[in-house]
């Protein structure tokens, strides 16, 4: 095969909540090539629990791999040219394995999982004033069913398996990220058990000043410190690949995909911000050396660290649990569409939502109110509501929960945001984009190569095998410009406020052993 015009390429294994996918990119131009998609079964065994198949999401990043190589070698393009291997992962989700039979302890409870909503209020008790911010100085975190400490707790106290292999020393603890890393490196052959400090920064466990395993927060969520990860940089060859297609390649870079997504959109400078769209929603504000307490409701985190001794870059962040996956609601569970693509027709049939809120509150509330007991409601509906007013309430209420956190973010920040960033699989609805740029009333610059998030871990990778340029010509965007009166603008966010109130307070949780985790009317 002729050699790569492209020059050396990189791959990204992105591993997200409802797929995985590995791609291909020119390390020239950041080019796009090839990539293959595989879908990821959820499984939810009880109302608000969220799982996956730790084997099924390996098995995927195996097939994604094989499958693109092949479409390479289509190309006429030599697999021989990928010279590094980037991961980015859905954050928080959390996995248990046994290190003597590599086989998982239970399966992966997924970050939007809503069960350890108990868990929460138990841990609240043990804090002064039942804060739940208290261990935000040390984490950056709120404390919340988000994050992986708490579902890791629930996993020992709940699951006897778990349990008796933390006591045997047989456990061993991860987000996707490590659980990728350590079987695409050997398993139990020798496996690397690491993570990035973007990973470790969502779990509660990783002090955020320091950047390693705080013997304190670990104490407090009952976490023994031999089960977890070695804490590494963004950017460094951790290992190389132990078999298959790419086998002896390196693994030269790991970012939780909203970090990576504000790699990939270049977001370097203190200040830049972009807000990505898939299954949730999630804007990512760079604050520079420093970490940032918010007092509005977001959170502390860690953007990136691109190399073993670069410092680390923080951001703010606010989340939204529910985005995408409220499209992907009313097409599997009410059948208002056949298929996602379909909303943006619906909801484009009529002019207004005829004054319908739609509060997706599925698994609670996140950022700016962090409320585990909110649940989703739709508000303001009558006789004259259709389908197509409830879908275009479904993408408003998207628009409107990233106002919030921009809300949120500029009175953190003092300096308001003058456009937004966007990225993401929802970012191809472009009644989605004018609703957004209408309802934060600023422009709204969706770039023309939306892989972000994947681009994101190949700069990473290919950064630290020192084959990464970045092209000088700018990047071409689309922007959408808000064409609403502010005053139609404000009425409609002070109503969409008043639905949030009716969301909340939903549920709430007994204490008893006997009904844990189990919601009380």
């Amino acid at each position: 095969m002729s050699e790569s015009k492209y020059g050396p390429l990189i791959g990204a294994v992105d591993q997200g909540t409802s797929s995985t996918r590995f791609l291909v990119f020119s390390s020239k131009g950041a080019e796009l090539l090839t990539f293959h998609q595989t879908e990821i079964k959820q499984i939810f065994p009880k109302e608000g629990w969220v799982e996956e198949d730790p084997k099924e999401i390996l098995n995927s990043v195996f097939t994604c791999i094989e499958k693109t190589v092949e479409n390479l070698k289509s190309l006429n393009i030599n697999p021989e040219d990928i010279k590094a291997v980037g991961i980015t992962n859905q954050r928080e989700t959390t996995v248990v394995w046994d290190r003597v039979t590599g086989e998982p302890l239970h399966n992966a409870i997924v970050w939007l999982d809503a069960r350890t909503s108990s868990t929460v209020e138990q841990l609240k008790d043990k804090v002064p004033g039942r804060n739940q911010n208290y261990l935000k100085t040390q984490c950056g975190l709120p404390i919340s069913t988000y994050f992986s400490a708490v579902k890791f707790k629930w996993l020992v106290d709940n699951c006897p398996q778990v349990a008796a292999a933390v006591q045997d020393g047989r456990c061993m603890f991860g987000t996707i990220d490590t659980w990728l890393m350590w079987n695409l490196t050997g398993g139990v052959n020798g496996g690397l058990h690491i993570t990035d400090v973007t990973n470790a920064s969502r779990t509660m466990l990783m002090n955020i000043n320091t950047l390693t395993w705080d013997p304190q927060l670990c104490k407090f969520f009952d976490v023994p410190m031999n089960i977890l990860p070695e804490i590494r940089s963004s950017s460094e060859i951790y290992s190389y690949m132990g078999q298959g297609s790419l086998k002896g390649v390196p693994i030269s870079g790991i970012l939780g995909d909203q970090q990576a997504a504000l790699v990939g959109q270049t977001c370097f400078k203190d200040g830049q911000a972009k807000n990505t769209y898939g299954t949730g929603c999630f804007l990512l504000y760079n604050t520079g050396s420093q970490p940032v307490i918010s007092e509005h409701g977001l959170l502390t985190t860690v953007a990136y660290k691109l190399g073993k001794t670069t410092p680390a870059v923080y951001a703010l962040e606010g989340s939204v649990a529910i985005a995408g996956a409220v499209v992907q609601w009313l097409k599997d569970n009410i059948g208002i569409i056949e298929k996602s693509a379909d909303i943006e027709k619906l909801a484009a049939s009529v002019q207004s939502t005829a004054g319908t809120y739609f509060v997706p509150a599925f698994s609670g509330l996140y950022a700016p109110y962090w409320q585990t007991d909110a649940r989703g409601v739709i508000c303001g509906l009558t006789q004259f509501t259709t389908k197509a007013h409830i879908a275009r309430a479904a993408l408003e209420a998207v628009c409107f929960q990233t106002k919030e956190i921009l809300d949120a973010m500029n009175q953190d920040s003092g300096i308001p945001l003058s456009s937004l960033q966007v990225d993401g699989g929802m970012t191809a609805n472009n009644l989605l984009m004018q609703l957004q740029a209408d309802i934060l009333a600023i422009p709204v610059v969706r770039p023309s190569m939306t892989e972000t998030t994947a681009l994101g871990a190949a700069m990473a990778a290919g950064m630290a095998v020192g084959v990464w340029s970045f092209d000088e010509k700018p990047i071409t965007t689309d922007t959408f410009m808000p064409v609403l009166p502010l005053a139609e603008r404000d009425q409609r966010f002070a109503k969409w406020k008043q639905a949030v109130q009716r969301s909340m307070h939903w549920e709430s949780y007994a204490n008893d052993e006997n009904i844990k985790g189990r919601p009380v009317v």
